[in-house]
């Protein structure tokens, strides 16, 4: 689960750290408010929020089980021995 939660929180904070890289590749002071307003914070965040959109349509669509395939989840069996879930 921590993989797909730090996959989104990368995406989401690549647009400030890239742009934080470029204020600081121009010498300036890149904690500075002056570079930072908020039509351009404003405009990084939908960046950044289509990224993880972006994210969520192409794992949806790549992950997971083949179609028409069934998950059985993991049980113990008659004799007591478990069985992990599988994809049949």
């Amino acid at each position: 689960m921590i993989r797909p939660i730090a996959t989104e929180v990368i995406l989401f904070l690549a647009p400030f750290a890239l742009y934080a890289a470029f204020i600081w590749a121009t010498k300036a002071r890149f904690l500075d408010v002056e570079h930072w307003p908020l039509s351009r914070v404003l405009t990084l965040a939908i960046i950044a929020m289509l990224l993880v959109i972006g994210s969520f349509i192409y794992f949806a669509n790549q992950g997971g089980a083949p179609v028409g395939r069934e998950y059985v989840p993991a049980y113990v069996d008659e004799r007591g021995n478990f069985v992990p879930g599988q994809i049949r």
